[in-house]
């Protein structure tokens, strides 16, 4: 199952919230001078839309893993896939959290 199916499952008010409290992350971890609300959660993460790159995302990973108590590895072949965008984040973050 890839993130974006699972993204298609989750049910949309906890997702919605936890996508709020991702892009509140994203925000404070990476220092972002955008606010978090303006995220749109479809858009891209990587490059165009959020404009992160790969440090951006590992730092990410890291700040998702201690806050969610699961390990998001480097070498996970679909890390493509599951930071795509908030969405398929949020998804992955619901389906494998701890915490």
């Amino acid at each position: 199952m890839t993130a974006a199916n699972t993204a298609n499952q989750v049910e949309g008010a906890d997702l919605s919230a936890l996508e709020r409290e991702l892009a509140e992350l994203c925000v404070s971890a990476l220092n972002l001078e955008q606010a978090a609300d303006s995220i749109d959660p479809t858009a891209q993460l990587y490059g165009d839309g959020l404009g992160l790159d790969s440090i951006d995302i590992l730092e990410l990973a890291l700040e998702v893993s201690r806050k969610y108590g699961f390990e998001l590895r480097s070498d996970d072949e679909r890390n493509h896939e599951i930071f795509q965008s908030l969405r398929t984040l949020a998804a992955h973050v619901a389906a494998h959290r701890t915490r």
